[in-house]
């Protein structure tokens, strides 16, 4: 299931909506990237910052416009000040969709031979559980020196329960 994200444009103007269109998904995308959790996690996953970024838009810029979107348009939304083709916006996005699925094929192999103790997610939805107990941790936690230690907390936990024994 895909997360929801949705910001209501009011005004008129095609061109000021596609504007904070465009301002809206790639301050998003800024902020994931920068964020000190995401970085763990995309640091140790099978996406490039690339088909992240291009997942992030392919998921984000229609539930922000409220419309659908042409992936000509949803390629303008990059980070990157050149212009990216829809034919490589596609192909980056195909990659990373083919990673996310490759990776989930992954677990249950694993699984499935016996390396994990069962094919089952429970452990990795625990681990996912407990992330979000320190995402909101962090949110009530306004000093950054203790948002600083609950990150190192969480990634030697991340570290720790993922690990193969």
């Amino acid at each position: 299931m895909r997360p929801v994200y949705k910001v209501v444009f009011t005004g008129t103007n095609f061109g000021a909506v596609c504007l904070k269109l465009k301002e809206s998904v790639q301050t998003f995308i800024i902020t994931s990237l920068n964020d000190p959790i995401a970085k763990i996690l995309k640091q140790n996953s099978h996406l490039t910052t690339t088909q992240l970024e291009t997942l992030l838009i392919d998921v984000l810029a229609e539930n922000i416009a409220g419309k659908s979107i042409i992936y000509q348009e949803k390629a303008r939304l990059r980070l990157t000040k050149a212009q990216i083709s829809r034919g490589s916006f596609n192909r980056t996005l195909k990659q990373a969709k083919d990673n996310v699925i490759k990776s989930i094929y992954t677990v249950l192999l694993l699984g499935y031979l016996g390396i994990f103790e069962s094919t089952t997610l429970e452990p990795y939805i625990e681990i996912a559980n407990k992330l979000q107990e320190y995402i909101e941790t962090c949110k009530n936690v306004s000093e950054q020196d203790e948002r600083l230690k609950i990150i190192e907390i969480l990634r030697e936990e991340l570290e720790t329960s993922l690990k193969l024994s």
